[in-house]
């Protein structure tokens, strides 16, 4: 199934999507995480065309990072970042006459997708969470790091930092290079690095806190995925959002890090789908 990439409006700015299975009846919308040179296609690529054979699948590049068009005057700080975010996917879904979509928000964007549930709960249907920050209340040295990458941005530096974002890297070594030179390649572009350096000197943690309060009203269904072994956003992080969600299932991969949608991709997919599925197949029995 063929992806395709454009811009949309997005109120005073365009937004870069990736956009795939456009007759389809249900929308997926994939929101990618946080780190230098992130975006929808370092995410999503290697996945994104297996939905749109069923989805109508959108990918966009959430504001500050990719190819969106980056702010001119930026956000005071992480919860204005947020907000801007939030007003980003519906505008979106607004330009593209969406008005109900199902999620998969990977780390930043299983954040983005909790405080969506929470902004607007009737936008949203089924919510997949992986390796999602919601819960995450200090940050480990790998995220510390990531968080200060601006700093002293090398390619030698980023290629240690997207390693310890897998488990194990045996047979990895081209894939990561790929990575590593796209994801550097967008870094370096001055709009991308300017954001990045913003966002992450002015965001903290609490920023990102999902309150139990807000998560315990959320009756969407979720599926939360998560890699024993995530050094970015440990399981804790998923078994905190866990013990307040009611409709909530969660699946933990051993031996996968903070990117099960390549670790783990075809398992990863395989679960997603039955999930976004799991309606129709009651329907026909």
């Amino acid at each position: 199934m063929t992806i395709t990439k454009r811009k949309v409006q997005t109120g005073a700015y365009e937004t870069f999507i990736h956009e795939g299975g456009a007759g389809n009846s249900e929308t997926i919308l994939f929101l990618h995480g946080s780190g230098p040179g992130a975006s929808a296609s370092s995410n999503w690529q290697g996945v994104l065309a297996e939905y749109a054979e069923n989805f109508h699948v959108i990918a966009p590049d959430i504001l500050g990072f990719g190819e969106t068009d980056h702010p001119t005057e930026y956000p005071a700080n992480g919860a204005q970042w947020m907000n801007w975010r939030i007003e980003q996917v519906l505008n979106l879904m607004d330009a593209l006459d969406l008005e109900k979509v199902h999620l998969v928000g990977n780390s930043l964007g299983g954040v983005i997708s909790l405080f969506l549930a929470m902004d607007t709960p009737d936008r949203f249907d089924r919510i997949v969470l992986m390796g999602a920050g919601g819960g995450l209340t200090e940050p480990t040295p790998e995220l510390g790091k990531l968080a200060n990458f601006h700093k002293d941005p090398t390619a030698k530096a980023l290629r240690n930092l997207l390693s310890w974002f897998l488990y194990d890297m045996t047979g990895m070594e081209d894939k990561l290079d790929s990575i590593v030179e796209e994801r550097m390649e967008l870094f370096n572009r001055p709009e991308v690095r300017k954001s990045y350096e913003e966002n992450f000197s002015k965001t903290q943690l609490s920023d990102m806190l999902v309150p139990p309060s807000a998560l315990k009203r959320m009756k969407h269904e979720f599926f939360l995925i998560h890699g024993h072994q995530d050094r970015f956003v440990p399981l804790a992080s998923s078994l905190y959002v866990m013990d307040y969600l009611e409709n909530a299932e969660l699946h933990v991969f051993k031996q996968c890090g903070h990117w099960a949608q390549i670790e783990q991709r075809e398992n990863f997919i395989k679960l997603t789908q039955d999930f976004f599925n799991r309606n129709k197949v009651l329907n026909r029995v």
